[in-house]
């Protein structure tokens, strides 16, 4: 696509880092907006050193400076990462997530921006499923058990009311489980199981081990959501490889035969069973299919 005024919320994290550096060698003008609450500089340190292309803006979004900025820069794709990440991983943090991504959506009306995509997990839009509807596909709908998946229901839906009454596009895209450099051991299963093997020990695995996810890797993760720029218009979109596997197999892929037994403890609150995405609509709407397998995206990381 042509070169264009990209604002990434959230971008000095794990998925947003990895992101903006993709812009940046694509030839766009790319700001990241970040609190850095969870985020960090060094994730940008490539980016940093594209002069005239970058732009960083430690301010938060629920801030009056933030739609001031987005009015002032007039970006035409804002990218929402920074809301319902782990670090939101409750009914505060899920509530404080719905007001930003209602923030997000107000600026971007205000600013005139064409489109906002944002990302959302998977979990908490679909909830728990029983086996005869995996993987997952976008049109499934379950009652939802928690606020949280209420909340980020709620997130995904209120990009319809903005796209009918005020021509705000979007694309919604419902994220697996997404794993690869840069992730802090405590936003991930796979990085908390790299830091476990970097440090000798054996990992501490929720549960019984045996509940499946959907493990997608961050290269196959921001190829959609570049994608997603110029397709999938009004669309919830699943990121995801269409495969579980279990976080016990996972453990034994990752450390091999001679592993430590995990230590293990009781199954957090409300965490699913099971969890894969179907990527069919992906395929038709954004041309995209995962193209890195779960061992060759674990092997970057050892």
């Amino acid at each position: 696509m042509p070169p264009k005024k990209i604002m990434v919320c959230g971008g000095a994290g794990f998925i947003g880092s990895h992101l903006v550096d993709r812009f940046i060698a694509e030839g766009h003008e790319v700001e990241v907006v970040d609190n850095l609450s969870s985020g960090s500089l060094t994730n940008l340190a490539d980016a940093r050193n594209a002069t005239g292309r970058f732009k960083f803006q430690n301010i938060g979004i629920e801030s009056r400076e933030f739609s001031e900025l987005v009015s002032l820069r007039r970006p035409q794709l804002i990218i929402n990462l920074a809301t319902f990440s782990p670090v939101h991983a409750h009914l505060n943090g899920a509530l404080s997530s719905l007001q930003l991504s209602v923030s997000i959506l107000e600026a971007a009306r205000l600013g005139g921006v064409g489109k906002v995509i944002t990302a959302l997990p998977s979990g908490l839009l679909y909830g728990e499923v029983a086996v005869r509807d995996l993987p997952i596909k976008e049109g499934h709908i379950n009652d939802p058990r928690t606020s949280e998946e209420v909340l980020a229901r709620a997130a995904a839906d209120i990009h319809s009311v903005y796209r009918e009454r005020h021509g705000v596009e979007f694309t919604v895209l419902a994220m697996g489980n997404v794993y690869g450099p840069r992730q802090r051991a405590a936003d991930g299963v796979v990085a908390s199981f790299v830091d476990a093997l970097a440090n000798g020990r054996a990992p501490i695995v929720h549960g019984n081990g045996k509940q499946t996810r959907d493990f997608i890797y961050i290269d196959d993760t921001v190829d959609a959501i570049a994608r997603a720029t110029e397709r999938a218009g009004g669309l919830v979109v699943n990121v995801g490889t269409g495969i579980a596997t279990s976080v016990a197999d996972l453990w034994s892929v990752m450390a091999g035969a001679a592993s430590p037994v995990p230590r293990t403890s009781a199954g957090r609150p409300n965490d699913l069973a099971r969890l894969s995405l179907s990527p069919v609509r992906a395929r038709i709407q954004l041309g995209w299919s995962p193209f890195t397998s779960l061992k060759d995206g674990l092997a970057t990381l050892r």
